[in-house]
């Protein structure tokens, strides 16, 4: 497969062109750029798939909420519904159509998107908001907030960050930098100037400097780019409604394990320490579960002869678990444990305070503007 996207090349060049012209309108000034005086930080990559753009929303949210009125802004990538909307108690608690109520309850992510939906779970006392045109939810937003985190939004040039973070995967900066739709990359490498600072994720915590300096020569931050190595921290398992589990997984452990995201190899990395026993039901990143989906794995788990059993899923995934599977988890408790593994970021090499000071001290400067330019 990886050797017939290459037949694509030629699609990748008109792709490409494409992506050049159009941010070269926008960097002439020819299409309109949004700039807010209030602070706009967004979090992105130049790939598509997983680079670790939640965690890291999750992080600048810990570490701005208990000062700041708080608002993210996703496009709400799968949803069922259009337009701006607010997670609020009525949706969370009501299904939610384009027409208005549904008779059926439907989760949260159907109507805003699985990350956003995770945000609100996970941070109930900020505003999580979904909209496809950006300048539109942040003039929406902007009034009653402090501070608007733009989660995956490199790519959406109608705004201008004051701050943006340009996350890279440790796993793929060795990869070809093919543009769509023969790789991943979403625009050329060239396009990283537009951050201030660079984050490699998802590193090894034993990565060394000369490793470091390496990754460095292959995406060459520009002068005024500060670059930054993070890990993922998995934490202890928690069950489906966050509360945190004694559970703990060991060698006797047989592990259902399911997910639909973009790279399941670091979780299939980090449980392969704990147990050898780990069957894998993978779907394609963002994949809406099925009641067929949900019924193999049940069958599958009933069937097997381990003693220690259990179903493990990630955050993100537990939010497009359809509630008929919902239901009969909680009619079937002491038969069919459900656990999610939360993840954190880690910056490597105790450089978190440094991150940290960049952040707050652009906030700071910024939080008392409240003009449109």
């Amino acid at each position: 497969m990886k050797y017939l996207r290459w037949l694509l090349l030629p699609f990748s060049l008109i792709y490409g062109l494409v992506v050049i012209i159009r941010n070269w309108l926008y960097d002439a000034g020819l299409f309109k750029s949004y700039r807010f005086t209030k602070p706009v930080i967004s979090v992105g990559n130049l790939e598509v798939g997983g680079a670790g753009k939640s965690p890291m929303t999750e992080y600048l949210i810990r570490l701005l909420k208990s000062d700041y009125k708080l608002a993210t802004l996703s496009r709400g990538y799968g949803r069922e519904t259009k337009g701006y909307i607010v997670a609020d108690r009525e949706n969370r608690e009501s299904g939610f159509n384009n027409q208005g109520p549904a008779t059926t309850k439907a989760p949260l992510s159907r109507q805003i998107g699985d990350e956003p939906a995770q945000f609100k779970q996970k941070f109930p006392d900020i505003t999580v908001a979904v909209c496809e045109a950006r300048v539109e939810g942040l003039k929406q937003l902007l009034p009653n907030h402090d501070i608007i985190l733009m989660d995956d939004a490199y790519q959406h040039r109608a705004v201008e960050p004051g701050l943006s973070f340009l996350l890279f995967d440790y796993n793929r900066v060795n990869a070809p930098h093919f543009l769509l739709p023969a790789g991943n990359m979403r625009e050329p490498m060239s396009g990283r100037w537009r951050a201030q600072v660079i984050i490699v994720s998802k590193c090894p915590a034993s990565l060394t400097d000369a490793e470091k300096t390496d990754i460095a020569h292959k995406i060459e931050p520009l002068p005024y780019q500060q670059l930054f190595f993070t890990s993922i921290a998995y934490q202890g398992l928690q069950t489906l409604s966050g509360k945190q589990s004694a559970l703990t997984i060991d060698n006797d452990t047989t592990v259902f394990l399911l997910t639909g995201i973009a790279n399941a190899q670091p979780l299939l990395q980090y449980l392969s320490n704990s147990t050898p026993h780990i069957i894998h039901h993978n779907y394609p990143d963002h994949h809406p579960f099925t009641l067929k989906n949900i019924a193999k794995l049940v069958a599958e788990f009933a069937a097997h002869p381990a003693q220690k059993k259990i179903i493990v899923t990630t955050e993100k995934d537990a939010q497009r678990l359809d509630e008929s599977w919902l239901n009969q988890v909680r009619s079937t408790d002491g038969q069919l444990p459900v656990f999610v593994i939360p993840i954190k970021v880690e910056f490597l090499n105790g450089t978190g305070p440094q991150f940290d000071k960049i952040v707050i001290e652009y906030v700071r400067e910024h939080t008392e503007n409240h003009s449109i330019h």
